[in-house]
């Protein structure tokens, strides 16, 4: 199969440089995926399960909070506010984030700025919840 350049980063540095076969990441209207020869493009990365295939076809988990995606002339970066491979993962960490947000929704009066940190708060931790599993 054709790969193509594939930069992974973070504000904290390179997660991935190297060449792929495919990335599937959830964008801000969906999830998409980049193959070998797909036009150029920029879009707002989402929060989910993103999943990369290399060049010897291995397939690697993370979960993906925010950030951006772009295609141009064949070289796709990934500049993610949160990437966390499946094995870096802290499913301990995860549950208890969870567990924490579930409490505050559930106690209610929080004020609707506070309900929707507290929110995303939450779906994040099931993302983490569900890439490493």
């Amino acid at each position: 199969m054709n790969t193509f350049p594939l930069k992974i980063g973070t504000p904290d540095g390179m997660l991935f440089d190297g060449e792929a076969e495919r990335i599937v990441v959830r964008s801000i209207g969906g999830d998409l995926a980049v193959l070998a020869g797909h036009t150029n493009f920029c879009t707002a990365l989402g929060m989910g399960e993103a999943h990369l295939v290399d060049a010897e076809g291995k397939t690697r988990r993370a979960a993906c909070i925010g950030g951006l995606i772009s295609v141009m002339n064949g070289v796709c970066r990934v500049l993610a506010t949160t990437w966390e491979w499946q094995e870096n993962i802290d499913m301990e960490r995860a549950a208890q984030a969870k567990a924490r947000a579930e409490k505050l929704i559930a106690e209610g009066d929080l004020s609707d700025r506070d309900y929707m940190i507290v929110r995303a708060r939450l779906n994040r931790a099931l993302v983490r919840l569900s890439v490493g599993k």
